[in-house]
């Protein structure tokens, strides 16, 4: 099952790495992103501890890429980064820290603003990684909109917290890297699974103003790819815009994944984006919690494109294309949950 996992996420002829194993902790490691970067990370031989609120859910998240026995060799800690418990024991020895944690949610305990709790967890998280002798962070950001004016841009709440965690991370260890991307297609990632279902679900595909904005959707097995290398890469601290092959139209986006899905749904097209209303009634059609959906909806200001492509080459990783990131992301959600509309 691990070569069969390693050879699926499409490696390319890379670079030798430039150490030997390293002892790496994977936060988050039950998101979308985190469960397939820990079992890759061991496979290329390091020593992988992941951290994460809830160990049960780690652990089921990391059986659906490794056998038994391989995940048993993956420490788990549990803890909460915006508390600031179990960071000690989850940095302790650690040569790399992956920060892919994200509070745009809110757990029962917890009432505050989402920026409030992800510039707390940062900063905590910062001063533990500096503290334990880290000597890199890789941090999975956003991009930003760039065809709209700076005003616009900084009244997104997401995007601006994004911005915000990277600079705390890349400025608590000298030698850290962001990777900025879009949407990550694969089939756990929250915001491709809030377009399926939408598609799904909506007899009629209502698209807001924000169809027309462009985005570089990556693939799920690219991005985890890029994230690995970042490992082992020799460069200084340094922020990288990494994007798929593809650049698409959010309504193009919608379309190409309702072709894929077999399923004819007329649309209309809105002059507005109506976000706070529009929001709200998105997420209720794809059982999504609007903490989530609306600031990711707030986000679209403007086109969501990388600065540069050097990023897949500079990293050695061969990018898929879009309608094949959708493609593979179907079949793997197939394989636990049948899609109503195939």
């Amino acid at each position: 099952m691990s070569a069969h996992f390693a050879s699926d996420l499409g490696v390319a002829a890379s670079k030798p790495a430039t150490t030997g194993p390293m002892r790496i902790l994977v936060t988050g490691a039950s998101g979308a992103v985190g469960s397939l970067l820990a079992p890759r990370l061991l496979i290329g031989g390091h020593s992988v501890r992941a951290f994460g609120r809830d160990a049960r859910r780690i652990e089921e998240a990391l059986s659906d890429h490794l056998l038994e026995a391989e995940a048993e060799e993956i420490e788990v800690v549990q803890g909460d980064v915006v508390e600031g418990e179990g960071l000690e024991r989850a940095l302790r020895g650690i040569d790399v820290a992956y920060y892919l944690m994200h509070s745009m949610e809110r757990t029962a305990r917890e009432a505050s603003e989402f920026t409030v709790r992800e510039l707390l967890a940062a900063e905590n998280f910062a001063g533990a990684a500096a503290g334990a002798g880290v000597s890199r962070i890789v941090y999975l950001g956003g991009l930003a909109p760039r065809s709209q004016p700076e005003e616009q841009t900084r009244a997104s709440r997401h995007l601006a917290s994004r911005e915000a965690v990277e600079r705390i991370l890349l400025d608590a260890v000298p030698d850290s890297v962001a990777l900025r991307a879009s949407i990550v297609i694969g089939e756990r990632s929250r915001s491709f699974r809030f377009l399926v279902r939408l598609v799904e679900r909506m007899p009629v595909l209502t698209l807001p103003a924000w169809r027309r904005f462009r985005t570089q959707p990556i693939d799920a097995r690219d991005i985890t790819e890029m994230l690995a290398a970042c490992s082992a890469v020799e460069f200084p601290r340094r922020s990288l815009d990494v994007g798929g092959p593809d650049v698409l139209t959010y309504g193009e986006m919608i379309a190409e994944i309702a072709e894929l899905l077999l399923v004819n749904r007329p649309s209309v097209r809105l002059g507005v984006s109506a976000t706070p209303f529009a929001g709200r009634l998105a997420a209720a059609i794809a059982g999504e919690d609007p903490a989530l959906v609306l600031p990711l909806m707030e986000g679209l200001q403007g086109d969501l494109l990388a600065a540069d492509d050097g990023a897949a080459e500079l990293l050695g990783v061969r990018l898929h294309s879009f309608r094949a990131a959708v493609e593979h992301a179907l079949g793997d959600w197939e394989e636990s949950e049948r899609l109503r509309a195939r």
